[in-house]
């Protein structure tokens, strides 16, 4: 990247989900909106119509945050379409927000936003149960940034259409530099990369200082620091909590209340293990998948593209960003399909298992131009143990969609994004 200064900052750029957020404010009285701070939540209901012309109230606003915990009611004085923002700040809103839809369903809609996931609050599922709809906003796709609309596949694969040479892109996008420089919207701005390792830098500092303060005592902010890098060269892995505690010399009780404030926050994931038991799939470890590839590169101190290139996490990092235009695709199909990875006792994985129903998509990730036949092996296991999967794919950096065997497929990432 040459050393430049930022463009100008860029107008509004559409997101998949805002035609289901409009969908489902026609007709439920409350919407939940989470998602990392600067995914960009605030800009989406700032520029979509109709949410553009309801009322906007930030929390983070101290004038605000204190009539909200006083006189919650007055905040919507006089209007009925309601747009309330950072509201994890003062759960005592939600009685409010709840009082108000039960007086009159068919006349309140309100919106609520948070970078804290909502949906792992108890007071969230007591005060809004049966009223909300969920959403989580991720960071922006490469389609998303480009102006594009949400690509048709995963819903073709899932009706049992399969890939066609016609489908092959038009062009190769290697996905280093993406990855690397991230895909938190303030990002767009930015070419040089002493700017982007500058706003990554703040993100970090203002996370741990401000967001994680407001959010539960954390005993030492250089702990949970390394924690966050242990947990970085570890993306795509499975969760070895003892392993972290040994490596960082933190407890395993600290350490587990760090990783849910870390999920809690929306930064990472933590993907279940597939199983046909449901009980089996909350006993084993999870993997652990960041929910922006660029803050992983940051935190693993990758600060060139070249060195992510040669580094040994650099599979893993690919399969983050894999994973946040999977799981954006995922959230626009109803019902939102469930993600897994698969893995057996004797070590052989699948990356994600994609579950709709009871339809299976397995997908592998690997970091190449040129994947090989003998590299689909664990999809055809799984396929052979799972008859109900309707393909199977291999997700690569290349610029080729070719058959690997029987209903199994090479695909480029940029197919998906």
């Amino acid at each position: 990247m040459n050393d430049n200064h930022s463009k100008p900052e860029s107008y509004y750029k559409p997101r998949w989900i805002a035609p289901l957020l409009r969908e489902s404010a026609a007709d439920h009285p409350v919407l939940v909106i989470t998602g990392a701070r600067q995914v960009g939540k605030s800009t989406l209901l700032q520029n979509e119509s109709p949410f553009s012309e309801w009322r906007y109230l930030s929390l983070d606003d101290f004038d605000v945050l204190a009539q909200a915990k006083k006189e919650p009611f007055s905040l919507w004085a006089g209007v009925d379409r309601i747009i309330l923002d950072e509201v994890q700040k003062a759960p005592n809103i939600l009685d409010a927000v709840k009082v108000a839809v039960d007086s009159s369903p068919e006349k309140y809609r309100f919106i609520l936003t948070g970078s804290a996931n909502l949906l792992v609050s108890s007071k969230v599922s007591e005060s809004l149960a049966g009223r909300a709809v969920y959403f989580s906003l991720n960071p922006m796709t490469c389609g998303e940034q480009n102006g594009r609309s949400a690509p048709d596949w995963l819903r073709w694969l899932f009706a049992g259409q399969s890939f066609r040479e016609a489908d092959t892109p038009s062009e190769r996008i290697d996905p280093l530099p993406l990855m690397w420089k991230g895909f938190m919207p303030a990002l767009l701005r930015y070419e040089a990369s002493s700017s982007i390792i500058r706003w990554w830098e703040g993100y970090v500092t203002t996370y741990l200082e401000r967001d994680l303060r407001q959010l539960s005592q954390v005993d030492s902010l250089p702990d949970f620091k390394r924690l966050m890098t242990a947990l970085a060269l570890r993306c795509g892995q499975i969760l070895n909590q003892s392993e972290v505690s040994r490596d960082t010399g933190i407890s395993q009780p600290t350490i587990h209340r760090y990783i849910n404030l870390l999920e809690t926050t929306c930064l990472i994931q933590r993907l279940p293990a597939f199983a046909v038991n449901r009980t089996k799939r909350l006993i084993k470890s999870p993997k652990i998948i960041w929910t922006d590839p660029g803050l992983v590169c940051f935190l693993d101190g990758h600060y060139t593209v070249p060195s992510v290139q040669s580094a040994r996490e650099a599979g893993g990092i690919f399969e983050s960003m894999v994973f946040l235009h999977l799981d954006s695709l995922c959230q626009l199909m109803l019902p939102r399909p469930r993600i897994y990875y698969w893995r057996t006792s004797t070590g052989k994985e699948v990356d994600f298992v994609l579950e709709w129903g009871r339809k299976l998509l397995p997908v592998e990730v690997k970091l190449t131009n040129q994947p090989k036949y003998s590299e689909a092996e664990h999809l055809k296991l799984f396929m052979s143990e799972y008859p109900e999967s309707v393909m199977g794919l291999l997700i690569h950096t290349g610029d080729q969609i070719s058959q690997l065997g029987e209903r199994i497929y090479a695909v480029p990432w940029v197919l998906f994004r």
